[in-house]
């Protein structure tokens, strides 16, 4: 935040990111992001028969979170621990998900059954079809031409969110919650956040972002 009692910081931060912005880029950048999550978010909660964190919550416990606490699906989603417990006791409660003792004996893991990992895989192969709508007007040279280019925003968006969080700035649910871990290249190097994620000079775990 900018504040008006230091004289000239403000005018100046201003005149400095309107010399450097491209408006037409920073407005349609703006409405495709928008548009985007929209379709992911449309397009999930129909395949999960749920909305909210729920089809975040499933895919995050099939690529990430199985076996993991509660506490862990809040941080993954965004929520909070008693909207974790709820959303959890929903997915408990149409037998997407089970509560087993944890490894410590005192908390309680999540385990996905065998219907909420066929229901997760079902929300990813819905994401991912929404997306590939966007991409329907783009030729095989474009898509190629963009893989960089994306590649590079999520590696400065993920090092933008550790720096949040390293401030006390917890982002609202990790940026790979809805990702299919192996289609980013995850288990072989290849994923843009996870490896931001690794040379970043925070040193806050990075979790699922």
């Amino acid at each position: 935040m900018i504040h008006s009692y230091y004289p000239g910081v403000a005018e100046i931060y201003h005149r400095s990111m309107t010399e450097s912005r491209d408006p037409h880029l920073v407005n349609v950048l703006g409405a495709f992001a928008l548009a985007l999550a929209d379709a992911i978010r449309d397009a999930t909660e129909v395949a999960a028969g749920m909305t909210g964190a729920a089809p975040a919550a499933l895919v995050a416990l099939h690529q990430f979170l199985d076996g993991r606490t509660t506490e862990d699906l809040a941080q993954a989603t965004g929520l909070t621990h008693s909207g974790a417990v709820r959303l959890v006791d929903r997915l408990a409660a149409v037998g997407l998900v089970e509560r087993r003792p944890g490894r410590d004996g005192r908390s309680l893991s999540i385990m996905l059954t065998t219907a909420g990992r066929v229901l997760s895989s079902t929300v990813a192969e819905a994401r991912a079809a929404a997306i590939e709508a966007t991409l329907a007007g783009l030729g095989p040279d474009e898509r190629r031409a963009l893989v960089p280019l994306v590649d590079s925003l999520v590696s400065t968006v993920t090092d933008q969110r550790l720096r949040r969080r390293q401030q006390g700035d917890e982002p609202a649910g990790w940026l790979c919650r809805l990702c299919d871990a192996v289609a980013c290249g995850r288990p072989d190097g290849d994923c843009p956040a996870a490896n931001a994620a690794r040379s970043n000079p925070t040193g806050v775990p990075a979790a699922g972002d």
